[in-house]
């Protein structure tokens, strides 16, 4: 049994990770982590609504506290993150379900003292310092950062699954650019997509993608009866898509928007091919790409993916309509994000790393 931690469970995707991990086969009950900073919470944060205490009788944070859908199973106390700590327990790897600048720090720390990471956060998703920037990472240029740069894997299963086995870090792919990479991977593999004649990615959301910190945008009042865009040209997703599909941020462009749901993705891709194309042979050119992974759905034309078909799953619904000049072609992909986009492509990553059957906690 695998001896796992879990930094970040507290947030959604955390969340979502830890009920994952809870019923997973071979995995042993995760350890909890709070960061040392965190130990002294303020009495806003200590408290629920109700004013009742969110620490146990021995001072410590029950995560079933936070989630009481977690109650009922023993208890998850959050101990503050140490590296001897984590040593003595057996912990093999950790998932950081943390902000980006937090995995930035932490990361280092980890493989320094030989826990493999699974990191959530876009901290070491991008090899190019140009997509980088976005972030202002304090490190940028340094030694370290740079060598962990090097080291760490994109972990898109779909497309990497030769190199996550031996990876020490893992960068979990960003709950958009999962649904735009999976949706055109096949085609500017197979060369049929006119690159020339740009392609567009209009990709919707639901709140929880923001993250569970509260903003003016994500307010219920922003959010309910609404549909906003935002991010045009400048989200972090960006710069992923452009390196895993080898394109320039010029023969993309990538807007996002803000759904007044929950949670779930629906990206619609607008690409020209290069030359008339059958239904049937771009159909093929998708199945042949995914056979054998478990993970991606592919629907036959016309039927197209919708947000409920993925909620609850860690499945990428793809699904496409070829215009009748045989060239002009839109792609609708679908995901969870927070299962595909975030916890379950963690997960996923973690068997991989480790051996295990794919599906693993996962179905």
């Amino acid at each position: 049994m695998l001896k796992v931690a879990v930094l970040g469970a507290t947030g959604y995707s955390g969340l979502e990770l830890t009920r994952i991990l809870l019923r997973h086969p071979r995995v042993e009950k995760p350890v909890f982590l709070r960061r040392p900073e965190s130990q002294n919470l303020q009495p806003d944060q200590r408290a629920g609504k109700s004013g009742a205490t969110l620490n146990d009788e021995n001072g410590k944070v029950n995560l079933a506290d936070i989630f009481p859908t977690l109650s009922g199973n023993g208890g998850y106390p959050l101990q503050p993150l140490s590296w001897s700590a984590l040593k003595a327990q057996g912990v093999e790897l950790l998932f950081l379900a943390t902000p980006h600048e937090v995995s930035r720090t932490l990361v280092p720390q980890a493989v320094a003292n030989g826990v493999r990471v699974i990191d959530l956060s876009g901290a070491w998703r991008l090899k190019e310092s140009q997509h980088r920037a976005i972030y202002g990472f304090k490190d940028e240029g340094s030694v370290t950062a740079a060598e962990l740069t090097e080291k760490a894997i994109y972990g898109l299963p779909e497309l990497h699954a030769d190199k996550i086995p031996g990876a020490s870090v893992v960068a979990n792919p960003g709950c958009y650019a999962t649904t735009v990479i999976l949706a055109l991977a096949p085609l500017l593999t197979a060369g049929i997509a006119d690159r020339e004649k740009g392609i567009i990615a209009d990709s919707k959301s639901g709140v929880s993608g923001a993250g569970k910190e509260p903003t003016s945008r994500t307010h219920f009042v922003s959010v309910a009866d609404n549909l906003s865009a935002y991010g045009v040209f400048t989200h972090r997703h960006l710069g992923e898509i452009a390196e895993q599909l080898h394109l320039g941020t010029n023969e993309i462009t990538f807007t996002p928007h803000l759904l007044p749901i929950p949670r779930g993705i629906l990206s619609t891709i607008y690409v020209h091919l290069k030359q008339p194309m059958q239904a049937s042979a771009i159909e093929n050119v998708y199945r042949d790409f995914y056979k054998g992974k478990k993970f991606v759905r592919v629907f036959a034309t016309p039927k197209l993916p919708e947000i409920q078909f993925s909620l609850n799953t860690n499945y990428c619904d793809l699904g496409f309509c070829l215009a009748p000049d045989g060239q002009r072609l839109v792609i609708v992909s679908c995901e969870d994000n927070l299962i595909k986009g975030a916890a379950g492509q963690a997960v996923q990553n973690m068997n991989l790393m480790y051996g295990f059957p794919e599906e693993d906690g996962l179905l």
